[in-house]
């Protein structure tokens, strides 16, 4: 008999989408709620490195059977997980996580099988028998009690308890293609088939490749259940010869019977699971007529694909493809969802003592979504949680909020911060209002200090001028490129590593600056989130805060434009000694701030008269 060619590639149905596994690897492709393949991977031992059991002809299929099943019931709870969110362990999960250290959904995937078993068991095995009982009861009240003792009646309920089996069984599936959720599972099970039976056709797997094949195919897992049901038919009618001999044990007779089901089914799986490996590689008539009830019955659970689920079992079939040739390649895991409000009071316990709104901040940064529409928000993706602990376990240490996001906005535009950089400060905004509101068209601006590159770049987004930035740290520099790159001005900024104007040259139209100013001996009385996360260099205006003023005020007047402009950001207190130093070459304004503090420094040079 000529051999088919046949995958090494297996699959399952699964909620929204499908699961492939190959020899190394498996792979669930599932839709998520906005319709994009979301994908999950992992490697699996191959059959040739597990134990030698599992590859014992006839003993093998009882193993496939129950591991088949329990990565079934796992990847069914995972594919669901991508809608449904997680589920909260109660004390009871706790308990054993701490105690014994022992992962509760472990045990309810064992106990989901356990489950599954012991439902087909009952429903499949223990309520034939049921049905059958009645029967004996009449046949012996009609033809007296030595009738159920012969040995050929009792091959016949054991052929009729096989029929009443299969009929249940039938209907059972045919019951739950009536459910909305099975049927489109069904459909999935059927572009399954499609796929694998595309590529064992030699046929590059393309949509429409696939859905020219048939929704069936030899190694479902459907024939194989109704291949189960005929070959325990045979093995229980031959248990039916003996039947007789146990007429004098009264009620254990039964009990022994439905013993003799249990006891006889890893045989019949082993028998089954051999039949069904066999009959996929031939296509002869023979073979034909034995895979024909299962084929036929596959007509109830699969189903015809649309398109969409076509690319699922596709993308779930090249994933499993491309890692078993290559073991290199990265595990995939879904982004599944979780509740917002469970989140939310776990990242809170984390921040006890730090402000609500920071919470607020933090669950805006990891979603995207508006403050005022947190009200809203139900749940979270996996990946946003993750990122939300993990910038809590930050915030934790006293680090600044926008700090601990690497990014702040600032007067319109997304600054990036490090450990290289100061974090930019609201009160910098009038600093750059003032700039913008007094720079003309062509102008050539200087930024002093600029670390960040925060106010260049937010002078060079509203004013038409070209803007050079300089500072002594090369690191605060690289910030300041990265910045205005990404805020789509890197054309209009220059870059120039100089203390102060040591390697500036030329003249400008506005020089502008926020220098360090804290005096050398308040620094360790600031606060914990200034002192310990931004860099000393951008603090530290010596004994009395003001030693970069004195530099930009002795220098600044021969780098600025007759009627050109120096602004200055200072501290608390600051402003009238920084007046001072400015005496005699620039005209100055005191420019407050929201709280009353004089915060700016408008000074204007003075036209120097020609004689």
């Amino acid at each position: 008999m000529a051999k088919k060619y046949t995958s090494k590639i297996g699959g399952q149905a699964v909620i929204e989408g499908v699961m492939m596994r190959g020899e190394r690897s498996m792979a669930t492709a599932v839709r998520d709620e906005k319709g994009n393949i979301v994908v999950e991977s992992r490697y699996i031992k191959p059959v040739s490195e597990r134990p030698k059991s599992h590859r014992i002809p006839f003993v093998r299929g009882v193993f496939n059977f129950f591991d088949s099943m329990a990565m079934g019931v796992k990847t069914l709870m995972r594919s669901g997980e991508v809608f449904e969110g997680d589920v909260e362990p109660g004390k009871v999960e706790k308990w054993f996580a701490k105690k014994l250290k022992i992962n509760i959904y472990d045990i309810m995937m064992v106990f989901s099988v356990i489950l599954g078993v012991a439902l087909a068991i009952g429903l499949f095995f223990f309520l034939p028998l049921l049905i059958i009982t009645p029967i004996k009861g009449a046949v012996a009240k009609s033809f007296g009690d030595g009738a159920n003792n012969l040995w050929y009646v009792s091959v016949l309920y054991a052929l009729l308890e096989g029929v009443i089996r299969i009929i249940i069984f039938v209907l059972y599936i045919a019951l739950t293609t009536l459910m909305k959720t099975v049927k489109r599972t069904y459909m999935y099970h059927g572009a399954e088939h499609k796929t694998i039976s595309c590529y064992e056709h030699g046929l590059e797997l393309t949509v429409e490749n696939v859905q020219s094949m048939s929704t069936v195919h030899d190694r479902c897992g459907t024939t194989f259940m109704f291949i189960i049901m005929l070959v325990s038919i045979i093995v229980f009618s031959i248990v039916g010869i003996f039947e007789p001999y146990l007429a004098s044990l009264g009620v254990w007779k039964n009990v022994i019977l439905f013993a003799s089901r249990i006891i006889l089914l890893p045989i019949i799986m082993g028998i089954s699971y051999e039949m069904l490996k066999t009959m996929a590689k031939y296509d002869n008539i023979l073979v034909k007529i034995l895979k024909f009830p299962g084929l036929a019955l596959q007509k109830l659970t699969t189903k015809q694909p649309d398109d969409s689920m076509v690319e699922c079992a596709i993308t779930a079939f090249k994933t499993v493809m491309e890692m078993d040739a290559d073991p290199t390649l990265p595990e995939q895991r879904f982004d599944t969802k979780k509740s917002y409000e469970k989140v939310r009071k776990e990242i809170k316990a984390m921040l006890k003592g730090v402000d609500e709104s920071d919470i607020d901040w933090i669950f805006c940064e990891v979603t995207g979504v508006k403050r005022s529409e947190l009200c809203d928000l139900t749940h979270i993706r996996q990946m946003e949680y993750e990122k939300a602990v993990e910038y809590a376990q930050k915030r934790k240490t006293g680090m600044p909020l926008w700090r601990v996001f690497g990014k702040v906005d600032f007067y319109g535009s997304d600054i990036e911060i490090d450990e290289n950089v100061l974090c930019p400060r609201p009160e910098t905004e009038y600093l750059v209002e003032k700039a913008t509101s007094i720079i003309k068209t062509g102008d050539r601006v200087l930024d002093l200090c600029s670390g960040s590159g925060c106010i260049a770049v937010a002078i060079a987004m509203k004013s038409d001028c070209k803007v050079v930035a300089s500072d002594i740290s090369e690191k605060a520099l690289e910030v300041a490129r990265t910045n205005a790159e990404n805020n789509g001005v890197g054309d209009k900024l220059e870059f120039v590593q100089s203390d102060v104007f040591e390697n500036i040259e030329g003249v400008f139209d506005v020089i502008v600056s926020n220098p360090p100013y804290i005096p050398s001996k308040e620094i360790a009385k600031l606060d914990k989130e200034v002192k310990d996360f931004d860099p000393l260099i951008a603090l530290d205006g010596g004994e009395d805060g003001l030693n970069f003023y004195r530099e930009i005020a002795k220098n600044a007047p021969r780098y600025i434009a007759d009627e050109g402009y120096l602004l200055l950001e200072v501290g608390i207190g600051q402003a009238q000694e920084v007046v001072k130093l400015l005496d005699g070459e620039f005209s100055c304004e005191v420019i407050k701030d929201l709280q009353g503090v004089d915060r700016i420094i408008s000074a204007k040079k003075t036209k120097r008269e020609t004689v």
